[in-house]
């Protein structure tokens, strides 16, 4: 395997991937000017593996054939072989390039993808929450509920956005609230302990749930996150309701801890598709005072920006933005960037 920079560019045509925990997405770029060439969302428990997956719903598809990849996976990436966190997917990107005719591949985490395109995501791409000013230039965070809980930060250093990634998601979160206190004994723990992960994803929104359930003395009605959501919007069930407004309060308190450790004066941006389908039952305002409610710094709170991102592919987004142009970007590609 040849070794190449970080800033190198990539040879169009360029496949790029967004591989969830659930949900894998795909499209390719023909050249630096054209839009991404998207395909049908695939489910991830559909096929073996990646390889599979690309094969039968990409390149199956269409005459063109990518030259480069640039992958986002949920899941750290250490090594020639990579786990994916909450799927049985393993990619080898070394294994990809000799089958599947591709002669180079990066990949990064699926939250480092966000947060490039945080870096450019456009004003109606976005739904803002509450007030706040942007300083141009500033840092900015992202943090999305999904099958997990991905968080990533994006500084500006040397004319350069650079993606920060980590597993944000799986550090402590506690009750505040009365309410809180009642609830947390009857959350589901992992290894005895309550992560941001534990109540903000998917299977969290069912731990609250069920916890608010059991504090009731009432048989939880729901077992997936999309029936606890459809009872919340469809109005009349109080326990689910509950949830859903917990759940955003929830959010809105971990973006504020976001805000503080990567001093997001540029935004706090939440993503994923959860959380895009419950703005019009959340209660915005409350969202807004858990995110500013951090003494002694409310008052640097309130200035920070609050953003839904409502584009529904915007890991893609990201990832195009990044194929594009390298070297606008202070991604380092060491052990992450395989060629022929």
């Amino acid at each position: 395997m040849a070794l190449r920079r970080s800033g190198d560019a990539l040879n169009f045509p360029i496949l790029i991937g967004d591989i969830g925990g659930t949900n894998a997405r795909f499209a390719i770029l023909v050249d630096a000017y054209a839009e991404p060439k998207h395909f049908p969302i695939v489910q991830t428990a559909d096929f073996e593996n990646i390889d599979e997956a690309i094969q039968v719903s990409v390149l199956d598809k269409t005459s063109l054939r990518p030259q480069s990849a640039v992958l986002a996976v949920a899941g750290p990436i250490d090594g020639d072989e990579i786990d994916l966190t909450n799927c049985p997917w393993v990619v080898r990107p070394k294994v990809m390039i000799e089958t599947l005719g591709i002669s180079e591949i990066v990949v990064m985490n699926d939250f480092e993808a966000q947060a490039l395109a945080i870096s450019a995501l456009k004003e109606e791409s976005r739904t803002e929450i509450g007030g706040g000013i942007v300083r141009e230039g500033a840092s900015r965070a992202v943090l999305g509920p999904g099958t997990g809980l991905g968080v990533a930060g994006l500084v500006r250093a040397r004319n350069m956005w650079i993606p920060v990634a980590g597993e944000g998601g799986h550090i402590d979160i506690g009750p505040r609230t009365s309410r809180d206190m009642e609830i947390w004994p009857h959350l589901t723990p992992i290894e005895g302990r309550i992560s941001g992960e534990q109540v903000l994803c998917g299977r969290g929104l069912v731990n609250i749930y069920r916890a608010i359930c059991t504090t009731k003395n009432v048989e939880p009605a729901y077992s997936t996150p999309a029936s606890v959501t459809d009872a919340a919007i469809k109005k009349g069930d109080a326990e689910a309701e509950e949830a859903i407004n917990l759940f955003a309060t929830y959010l809105g308190r971990m973006a504020g801890d976001i805000a503080l450790i990567f001093m997001a004066r540029g935004g706090v941006f939440i993503a994923g598709g959860i959380f895009q389908r419950l703005i019009p039952v959340i209660k915005k305002e409350e969202v807004r005072s858990a995110f500013e409610d951090k003494a002694p710094h409310s008052a640097l709170m309130k200035e920070i920006p609050l953003y839904v991102v409502t584009e529904p592919l915007a890991a893609l987004v990201g990832l195009a933005t990044f194929a594009r142009t390298p070297r606008f970007f202070g991604l380092e590609t060491t052990g992450r960037r395989w060629v022929a």
